[in-house]
């Protein structure tokens, strides 16, 4: 009798095992994170905003000197034309969002203006970033009409680099030794934010039509049949043609790379066109790219991505601006998927608790004032490696505020 109840046991768990080997792993990790519990207290939550506020409190002294703000620990503070500019007075606007300190409030106004007259910066994709994090927080939070007045002239200035032929913007200049002639990068799907935010205040539908031709060329062209992409997608400049995947940034062979930032870039951009549009086309590919993120085999526990999923020798170097971005992506996008939406809010729920732990979060006075430590900028250029980046400092924060605002709602 005994032995036939160890037979049977044994053949019970034999069938559990063969069925659950027939699920994705992407199934497998979904199930597992909803029968997780909320990890994140009001109590961490704001013990992390009064980090970052120690921290700004130790940064603001030297940038206040010559308004150059940080980027990373090796590249130091930049001049306003760098692509990161935009971050630190962002990071300024979400504290002064969660704490209502009134210092920062004037520290958010004096760094904001000093960017005023990138307004008019035509030399790259980046001006999204430079003026949606500054002027566009501080719109938000303040409704002054001279902010507004900025993100339309800097829509003006980003529309530029529209080319009707392609339907896209270009990112950055051609270059031969790259054999480039139309470089567009994913990061640019970040930048759309501006566009969509221009027409809303000046009833210009240019700016919208631009931002959706650019976000169906880049999902026609950028991505894979696993819903991955590379850094880099070139079109022939004169006739919008489609000519080759390449690399930048994240694993040398555009084939294959899967670089994590990347991947985090298009999740949330495209869950941000499905906010602006509505249209369900974006939505769909949204939530495919988080379904081939979160299924990745290469996906550490923690879920702080690798530099690449795709990289050689895992595991390798975090990169925790690809988690920041990935977390605060995944939490807006758990509001529109019907399907998904618990497993996407879990999901970004456990990469900020892994961000807010001491694993990545620095104490006040370390780090170089910065709030995140183990992002990495570009590994194989040897750039920024392991260290410090600005913008995984701001969509940490960024990513905190979306969750408090799921929770408490």
């Amino acid at each position: 009798m005994k032995k036939d109840i160890n037979l049977l046991s044994t053949m019970f768990c034999m069938v559990i095992f063969l069925v659950s080997c027939k699920h994705s792993p992407s199934q497998k990790l979904e199930a597992s994170l909803e029968a997780t519990p909320k990890r994140m207290s009001l109590t961490e939550i704001d013990h992390t905003f009064q980090v970052a506020r120690q921290h700004i409190g130790h940064s603001w002294k030297e940038v206040s000197k010559n308004m150059e703000f940080p980027r990373s620990t090796e590249k130091g503070l930049k001049p306003i034309s760098d692509w990161t500019s935009g971050f630190y007075p962002g990071i300024l606007w979400l504290t002064y969002q969660y704490t209502k300190d009134p210092s920062l409030l004037q520290y958010s106004k004096i760094a904001t203006k000093a960017l005023e007259e990138e307004k008019y910066n035509t030399s790259d994709h980046d001006i999204g970033f430079r003026i949606s994090c500054s002027y566009g927080n501080g719109y938000k939070l303040t409704r002054d009409p001279e902010y507004a007045d900025v993100l339309v002239q800097a829509a003006k200035s980003a529309i530029q680099r529209y080319s009707p032929q392609v339907k896209s913007i270009k990112s950055w200049e051609s270059r031969e030794s790259r054999d480039w002639q139309y470089p567009v990068i994913i990061d640019n799907m970040m930048n759309l934010e501006l566009l969509f935010e221009a027409t809303r205040l000046t009833g210009d539908s240019t700016y919208y039509d631009i931002a959706v031709n650019h976000a169906l060329t880049t999902m026609k062209h950028h991505y894979r049949k696993d819903y991955s992409c590379p850094h880099v997608v070139d079109y022939d400049s004169l006739t919008g043609q489609f000519r080759k995947m390449d690399w930048n940034n994240g694993y040398s062979d555009p084939d294959v790379a899967a670089w994590s930032r990347g991947q985090s870039w298009g999740l949330y951009g495209f869950t941000m066109v499905y906010r602006e549009t509505g249209d369900t086309r974006f939505l769909n590919h949204a939530e495919n790219i988080a379904r081939f993120i979160l299924g990745h085999k290469n996906m550490p526990d923690d879920m702080v991505p690798y530099w690449d999923y795709n990289a050689p020798n895992i595991p390798t170097l975090r990169d925790a601006s690809a988690g920041a971005i990935l977390a605060s992506g995944l939490l807006e996008l758990s509001r529109y998927s019907q399907k998904h939406g618990q497993w996407f809010f879990e999901s970004g729920e456990k990469i900020l608790t892994s961000l807010a732990s001491p694993n990545y979060l620095a104490e006040p006075g370390t780090n170089n004032n910065f709030i995140l430590r183990h992002a990495t900028g570009n590994y194989l250029r040897e750039s920024e490696k392991d260290g410090t980046l600005i913008y995984a400092d701001y969509y940490f924060l960024e990513g905190l505020l979306r969750y408090l605002e799921l929770t408490e709602s």
